[in-house]
């Protein structure tokens, strides 16, 4: 049997099937659903400003402790630093143009890699819904003294949304940060598209998390212990994914 004649699943690079548009389309709009109804749970769960507040203070006082408490001498150094305030208020803000493109390009050129990405979503997003619920949490901008609100105040766009408690966003969901956990997730979908094939080009996606990770911090908007959570959260997730599909493919 040569390699056409082989099945879509047992090719180390498979495709969407060619005929027609019906899957992505299905998974397309399956995730524009899943993300509107995150939103929505998302925003519900950043209601309660005194539990928000409270939990703060307690993740302050225990980023002390274990000497982790970075965020306002991180924020003071970028903002004596005008040359890149810019870029990283564009980072935090646009940070989803290089995840949605590289979500597209699993979908439509990788259906080997898509599957997994995609559950491991699935478990991702519920369990960081519930951490939102059972542990809202003020960010650094609201809850401590001194820090500058980078991106409000240098916003390309001049949203100040993020300040505003009257939109009906959810302001108060710092524990974990997703920017840095969406964007971890953005690489683990490129490294393992590319890491068979394109093994140092596998490597360099994770730079788009770590960056991501200097920005939310010295902009005000995480704590250090929020990048420990998006990092177990991600973990975790892949964890579960993994298990989920060792059980499918067992008898």
């Amino acid at each position: 049997m040569n390699g056409a004649d082989r099945p879509a699943e047992a090719r180390p690079h498979s495709r969407l099937a060619p005929h027609g548009w019906r899957r992505p389309a299905v998974e397309l709009a399956g995730l524009a659903i899943g993300l509107v109804l995150f939103s929505w749970l998302h925003n519900r769960a950043g209601t309660d400003v005194a539990a928000a507040t409270a939990h703060a203070q307690a993740l302050q006082s225990i980023e002390r402790s274990l000497h982790l408490d970075i965020e306002l001498a991180a924020n003071q150094w970028l903002a004596e630093r005008p040359a890149l305030i810019q870029a990283a208020a564009l980072y935090y803000r646009l940070y989803y143009l290089p995840l949605i493109g590289v979500l597209l390009w699993v979908l439509f050129a990788r259906a080997d890699v898509y599957p997994k990405v995609r559950r491991t979503f699935v478990v991702m997003a519920p369990l960081a819904l519930l951490i939102f619920w059972l542990l809202p949490m003020s960010p650094p901008r609201f809850a401590l003294p001194g820090i500058v609100d980078i991106v409000a105040q240098h916003d390309l766009f001049g949203n100040d949304t993020s300040r505003d408690l009257t939109t009906g966003q959810n302001h108060f969901s710092a524990m974990p940060s997703l920017h840095v956990g969406w964007s971890a997730l953005c690489a683990y979908t490129a490294w393992l598209a590319l890491r068979d094939k394109h093994p140092r080009f596998g490597l360099l996606v994770w730079l788009f998390p770590i960056v991501m990770v200097a920005v939310v911090i010295t902009t005000g908007n995480h704590y250090v212990l929020d990048v420990v959570g998006s990092v177990l959260l991600l973990i975790i997730s892949i964890a579960a994914t993994t298990v989920w599909n060792r059980w499918r493919r067992s008898p």
